[in-house]
């Protein structure tokens, strides 16, 4: 009993925190600027908060139909994973054209591989192909999205990119990627061990939250700078790429 509490507790907790970051963005008026990230917050509570947790309660966990829309839902969202992580790879390149021209073709290249790879999936199983390719999509996606957040992180130090909001963006997308994917992992070692699973329903909702938590940080850091700048006419480097 204590453990479906803190489970539950923790999943509830992560949906309050995405509404606030939601309202926070509304609130000072940036959810324009950033509205990349805001949709994809918003994408996550709406599917993951509302419509997962709707159709659990009405079709039940082990039914066929929530099964589908679990995983196309989670398609939805890896897709948004993707675009969130080119959004911040524009925002960091785009005022060099030649090498947002190149950072851009490698992104399509990247999806594009990902789909064929995802795609020879259907060679494996014939039966049930619908969902062996969406299971297979959604995990690379979100395997390439890790993949490139990093490299984008890294690239955020080497070059030393004068954007301390987007470093704590893409930081914060990293714990999440991150964590997840070291959980995951252990769940296979261990082969599905009853420890690991665990692991991973606990610590799945905490890296959500850190990840939350650490954008609340990098949305409501000094704001009143941004917007004495935006008042001056003045525009932070970097800071419009997302928008744009």
């Amino acid at each position: 009993m204590s453990d479906l509490i803190l489970t539950y507790g923790l999943q509830y907790a992560g949906y309050v925190v995405e509404a606030v970051v939601c309202l926070l963005l509304i609130w000072q008026g940036r959810w324009r600027r950033l509205r990349v990230l805001f949709l994809y917050v918003a994408s996550l509570f709406l599917l993951d908060g509302v419509a997962r947790s709707a159709s659990l309660s009405f079709f039940g966990q082990s039914s066929r139909q929530y099964f589908y829309f679990y995983w196309v839902s989670d398609v939805g969202l890896a897709l948004g994973a993707f675009l969130l992580v080119c959004a911040f790879f524009r925002r960091a390149f785009s005022p060099d054209k030649k090498k947002w021209a190149v950072v851009r073709l490698s992104l399509i290249s990247v999806f594009v591989i990902v789909l064929g790879v995802s795609a020879l999936s259907l060679t494996k199983n014939y039966a049930d192909l619908s969902t062996e390719f969406i299971v297979e999509f959604s995990q690379n996606l979100y395997f390439s999205c890790l993949v490139l957040n990093t490299l984008l992180y890294v690239m955020i130090q080497q070059l030393e990119i004068e954007d301390d909001e987007l470093g704590l963006l893409v930081c914060g997308l990293g714990v999440q990627f991150a964590g997840e994917a070291a959980s995951l992992a252990l769940v296979h070692v261990t082969v599905g061990g009853t420890f690991a699973t665990n692991l991973f329903r606990y610590f799945s909702p905490l890296f959500t939250l850190g990840m939350l938590f650490i954008w609340i940080y990098a949305i409501g850091k000094n704001p009143q700078a941004i917007a004495l700048n935006t008042k001056l006419g003045k525009k932070p480097r970097l800071l419009e790429a997302v928008a744009d």
